[in-house]
């Protein structure tokens, strides 16, 4: 799983960036429009409101393990996103439970 994992945090950090490019060379850099465009209708305003729920969820499961570099997990969370974040804190993971196995 650990390959996996990996494949999916790479994947987590291209794919989104590739949507966040086309919308930058569209508008330029508009953060203002930006973050207005995640609320734009209810489908973007669901899946952006689902997003926000899951890295919170995230970060309180990170501190209720008592991990910690959770800051790392959480700076990649909010620069590149939970479709990254999430893999790679399992990445990681799964090379510490063979560590310690």
């Amino acid at each position: 799983m650990k390959h996996v994992y990996l494949f999916l945090a790479v994947a987590g950090a291209v794919i989104p960036y590739v949507f966040f490019a086309m919308f930058f060379l569209a508008h330029g850099v508009d953060v203002p429009a930006f973050a207005m465009a995640l609320f734009s209708n209810g489908a973007s305003a669901g899946f952006t409101a689902d997003l926000l729920i899951s890295s919170l969820v995230f970060w309180l499961f990170m501190f209720s393990q008592g991990e910690s570099k959770t800051w790392i997990y959480i700076l990649v969370n909010l620069t590149i996103g939970l479709s990254c974040a999430l893999p790679l804190y399992l990445y990681v993971n799964e090379g510490r439970k063979k560590i310690q196995a």
